[in-house]
């Protein structure tokens, strides 16, 4: 997954949060303690009535942020669950008291059943695939047997959602269950695209994610990213990674991105009334096509190779053969920016793209179909 988050800036990487199994063994084993053990303790500050021997009282509001943090933690926590996908770890959120569970594409992958471990019982248990829409990268998948006092979250709403929010983590990183870090909203209305392949992600295109500065890890894919309302507002998917640190890139601190609740709830509610998503509300040319190189060997365009029956395209005169280079007034160079203009579309509505037939420019309005 390449996206430039700021101009002018090398492209980040963007990884999906899905953690190996045998990465939780280490993160767990004895090399953490000792570690930890090696630190030594800073030194108590001594001021005021703490110096005379009586604790100084931590200030109001410090008492009244911990208390929502607490609240919060209580309220939301118990519906956050351990996904065991073959070797694949990751998190998701109870979706109603009926055993739905909500989790990204890229956790439950090919797998049809799974392994859930929840907060009520220590003992694993069995769920099945429901559906998965690896478009929007979520995955709904159902309990076989509902345990007693199982709760499924409170979702809010994504117009509520705020640059500078305090927001909670919550999911299983690295194998490390029920496990909660605290950031704030760092930005909303991102637009990504996962990797797809040995990395674990869909290829998926999605826009509108919220990026946090909440630490985010492999494992937490498909948890939930909550408010201090106690309410879900998106689901931890992808991290950023530097890719000037080390031959494969590294983690770049407090860079994550989830996908908001609006989204979930539309392709969730879709999943367990339909048992598949019937309307993705994504807009799409109606074609198939292939990233092609320019002279300089660098991506120029999209090739169609070919066009639906249905599609806006082929009604608008455009055919296998034609390079796309342009969707209204955004320059086109391979299938990931020409994804990442149509996932801010709306089915239905007009746009003007610019392509190449024989070496010549032309232009077609061209009507967007639903994906």
């Amino acid at each position: 997954m390449d996206r430039s988050l700021y101009p002018g800036r090398p492209r980040r990487p963007l990884l999906p949060l899905t953690a190996g199994l045998c990465a939780a063994a280490l993160v767990s084993g004895c090399s953490a303690a000792a570690r930890t053990s090696s630190i030594p303790a800073a030194p108590a500050a001594r001021t005021g009535s703490a110096a005379s021997g009586q604790a100084a009282a931590p200030p109001r509001v410090t008492n009244e942020l911990q208390t929502d943090y607490q609240n919060t933690i209580k309220n939301v926590l118990p519906s956050v669950v351990q996904i065991e996908a073959g070797n694949a770890l990751g998190s998701g959120i109870v979706y109603d008291d009926r055993g739905h569970i909500v989790t990204n594409a890229h956790v439950v992958g090919s797998k049809k059943s799974f392994r859930v471990t929840v907060a009520t019982r220590e003992q694993p248990l069995t769920a099945r695939l429901v559906s998965s829409f690896p478009q929007q990268d979520l995955a709904v998948i159902k309990l076989d047997s509902v345990p007693q006092g199982l709760k499924g979250a409170k979702f809010g709403t994504s117009s509520k959602v705020g640059v500078g929010q305090i927001v909670l983590a919550m999911g299983s990183p690295l194998g490390l269950s029920s496990s909660v870090t605290q950031g704030i909203v760092s930005a909303v209305g991102r637009t990504v695209t996962e990797s797809s392949g040995q990395s674990g992600g869909t290829g998926a295109t999605i826009a509108n994610l919220v990026q946090t500065s909440a630490a985010i890890n492999p494992g937490n894919s498909g948890g939930a990213l909550v408010d201090l309302n106690s309410e879900v507002i998106g689901i931890p998917t992808l991290a950023a990674t530097d890719p000037d640190i080390g031959s494969g890139g590294s983690a770049a601190p407090g860079i994550g991105f989830a996908i908001p609740v609006s989204t979930v709830k539309t392709v969730a509610d879709q999943i367990i009334k339909n048992g598949k998503v019937t309307h993705s509300g994504r807009a799409a040319l109606g074609i198939t096509g292939r990233t092609v190189l320019g002279t300089d060997l660098q991506p120029s365009g999209v090739a169609i190779v070919s066009t639906t029956k249905s599609g806006g395209a082929r009604a608008a005169g455009l055919k296998a053969g034609d390079i796309i280079v342009r969707v209204g007034s955004v320059r086109i160079t391979d299938i990931a920016s020409l994804s990442e203009v149509l996932a801010g579309e709306k089915p239905g509505r007009q746009v003007t793209v610019t392509y190449l037939r024989g070496g010549s420019s032309k232009k077609a309005k061209v009507k967007l179909s639903e994906m």
